[in-house]
């Protein structure tokens, strides 16, 4: 399954993709969060799609992000070699995990608002993976039966505050939507290989990013189990991959964003998103 979230911010509706149609299933009467994915709501959700007749999302839509406010976004640091050469660090022997705020959500064509004081906002397209159910204390043999799905995610970042102002990095990762994520989510079948995904960034028609998730240092079972052997992981919790080489950071000189550019970004078979830099307005 397709899973998308439409409407006003704050006050979206629930609905599927199915065969390139949007369809509105807030007659379902949950939102796709926590609670759906620790109750069975993608087994109840499908059970749904086939005994009810579903009004089809016609027109412009605003999609938002594709989940409810999750406990928390946590990402992984330096998954790539060629990201972690590109920012003269080196690759790390455990994965890095940092924490992003779920304030920082976003839809995935929503604008992205350069920070107050920001002069180092940078981009990073990154898969997403998505907690099915409760994990603690998981084995990597065991870690794909908590993985409930996956999503595009542009983990926006900004370098001054990340890097210069002292302490852990996710001082440049939480500002206001610095987390655009979607357009949908797609259940784990979807996905063939998620090892074997071609994920790529353009900004104003110029491809920055070309990657592909079997460059990751660490795949995804290691990033779960890992994860969970330090925090337990809630249903509908999200792991942020990483992200490969071509970030502003590690050009020559460094390239950072200014209000008017454009983002495009895609992941095989997690479609394409798009949104236009802001500057901060009080």
């Amino acid at each position: 399954m397709k899973l998308i979230r439409f409407g006003e911010a704050g006050k979206e509706k629930t609905g599927v993709i199915i065969n390139d149609k949007k369809y509105d299933t807030s007659a379902f009467g949950e939102d796709y969060g926590e609670a759906f994915f620790e109750n069975d709501g993608l087994t109840r959700l499908s059970y749904f799609l086939e005994d009810s007749l579903l009004p089809e999302i016609t027109g412009e839509v605003r999609l938002g992000s594709p989940l409810g406010r999750p406990s928390k976004i946590v990402c992984i640091g330096l998954n790539y070699i060629d990201h972690a050469k590109e920012t003269n660090a080196t690759p790390p022997t455990e994965p890095v995990i940092f924490m992003k705020s779920t304030t920082a959500i976003t839809g995935p064509f929503d604008p992205i608002i350069i920070p107050k004081n920001s002069v180092k906002t940078d981009w990073e397209v990154e898969l997403a993976v998505v907690i099915g159910k409760k994990a603690s204390y998981v084995s990597e043999a065991d870690a794909m039966d908590y993985v409930a799905g996956y999503v595009l995610h542009n983990d926006v970042s900004e370098r001054e505050f990340q890097i210069e102002r002292g302490g852990t990095w996710d001082k440049g990762k939480g500002c206001d939507t610095f987390a655009p994520i979607g357009p949908f989510f797609a259940t784990k079948d979807e996905i063939a290989d998620p090892h074997n995904l071609r994920l790529w960034l353009k900004v104003n028609g110029k491809t920055m990013q070309d990657g592909n998730t079997s460059n990751f240092i660490f795949n995804i079972q290691q990033v779960v189990s890992y994860t969970s052997q330090f925090m337990t992981l809630l249903p509908g919790d999200i792991i942020s991959t990483g992200t490969p080489a071509g970030v502003g950071l590690g050009m020559t000189p460094p390239v950072y964003l200014k209000p008017g550019d454009v983002i495009e970004l895609g992941i095989d078979g997690l479609g394409e998103a798009r949104q236009v830099l802001v500057d901060y307005k009080q």
